[in-house]
């Protein structure tokens, strides 16, 4: 009767398309897991730096556009003078008074 259960359970595990060995799961170690932890931590904290340092070029970039802004905003003021003192010579020139005014000339030196 042994020998009857023995060849029956036998014959029922080698069934086609059935493995005979029974193969355990394995996961990963504890050792692994902190590598693969270490790994992530070390990439977010690549992406982070990355990421701040575009900021800060970003910041540089916009501290050259507003000194380029200040200094043309001086040189138009500048401009804006340098129009209005030429306007206003070219205005005493042409003016009613200035035609009948004399020409200055010099008739001579103090001496002592």
């Amino acid at each position: 009767m042994y020998n009857q259960t023995y060849v029956t359970r036998r014959s029922a595990s080698f069934t086609r398309g059935h493995n005979t060995v029974r193969h355990t799961r394995r996961g990963l170690g504890s050792i692994s897991q902190i590598v693969i932890v270490s790994l992530i931590t070390l990439v977010f904290g690549l992406i982070y730096v990355a990421e701040g340092t575009k900021a800060t070029s970003f910041d540089y970039e916009i501290s050259a556009v507003e000194s380029q802004i200040v200094e043309m905003t001086a040189r138009r003021d500048e401009l804006a003078v340098e129009k209005a003192r030429l306007t206003s010579v070219a205005t005493a020139r042409n003016s009613v008074v200035a035609a009948t005014m004399e020409d200055a000339t010099v008739t001579g030196y103090a001496t002592d």
